[in-house]
């Protein structure tokens, strides 16, 4: 699928973050930024990834059949590799460089992509922090979140735990039953704003390696609809892994890396550098 030259353009724009946004970045590691992306290539996205997600999709099983981990989504990694077209939105200036701001780094590797569909009737996402599955040496990590459509509280959109990427306890455990119980009892002790909100269509979120979030159950008919990208500071260097699911993520997601060198695997190109 050919990509308009007006979507072209437009992902190559750079978004202008306040100083203030910034700022409420650093202090609460999450944040919502809308009207990132514009109607035509929140449409356009879509369709091409919906394509794509077809395409890959193995799960046969039906909901019931699922572990909670699988009732929350149909994931799907790195479609940048497979799609020229889907590449340029994961490839795009304009996103990097919002992550490379609010990080507060010169620039920004691909760590990878992943497609999260989560089907009419499918189930929640467990609190959890992403970093928990990450050999990655500094907490220089975030995910941009997008949902391809209007996202309200019925369709499951993500929830923070605004700043508590402090709180140690619960960073060890995987995502699943135990970490939603685990963590849900930890947080209701703190004063941690929870953050659960409806996004606009063109909403984007950023969130760093450790804040905690979840997402809730969609109640509706319709498939909510989910592109997300992790990016690292493009100096990021491989650390020891703590556990089988970093020694995983790094065969999987930096073939070739070495530990205490920067992560420059062909799978990790700069994808912005100020």
């Amino acid at each position: 699928m050919p990509i308009p030259s007006s979507i072209h353009a437009f992902l190559q724009q750079p978004f202008k973050l306040s100083n203030e946004q910034v700022q409420y970045y650093q202090e609460n590691r999450c944040i919502k930024l809308k009207q990132v992306l514009n109607e035509e290539t929140v449409q356009f996205f879509n369709e091409a990834i919906s394509e794509r997600v077809k395409q890959m999709n193995t799960v046969v099983e039906s909901l019931e059949e699922r572990s909670t981990y699988g009732k929350a989504f149909l994931q799907l990694f790195n479609l940048w590799q497979v799609d020229e077209t889907v590449k340029q939105l994961i490839f795009s200036k304009r996103l990097a460089k919002i992550a490379a701001d609010l990080m507060q780094t010169d620039g920004v590797r691909i760590y990878h992509d992943q497609a999260l569909f989560k089907e009419g009737g499918g189930g929640i996402t467990p609190w959890h922090a992403d970093q928990y599955y990450w050999p990655l040496e500094t907490d220089k990590t975030i995910t941009a979140w997008m949902p391809l459509q209007a996202t309200p509280l019925e369709m499951g959109p993500l929830e923070f735990s605004a700043g508590s990427h402090i709180i140690v306890e619960g960073r060890e455990l995987q995502i699943g039953d135990e970490s939603e119980i685990t963590i849900q009892k930890k947080l209701r002790v703190t004063d941690f704003k929870h953050v659960i909100e409806p996004f606009d269509a063109g909403e984007i979120s950023f969130h760093s390696g450790w804040v905690f979030h979840r997402a809730g159950a969609n109640i509706t008919n319709q498939m909510r609809k989910v592109m997300t990208i992790i990016y690292m500071d493009k100096n990021m260097r491989l650390k020891q892994p703590e556990n089988e699911n970093q020694i995983n993520d790094w065969n999987t997601w930096c073939p070739g890396a070495k530990v205490g060198e920067i992560i420059n695997s062909p799978l990790n190109p700069v994808l912005y550098d100020a």
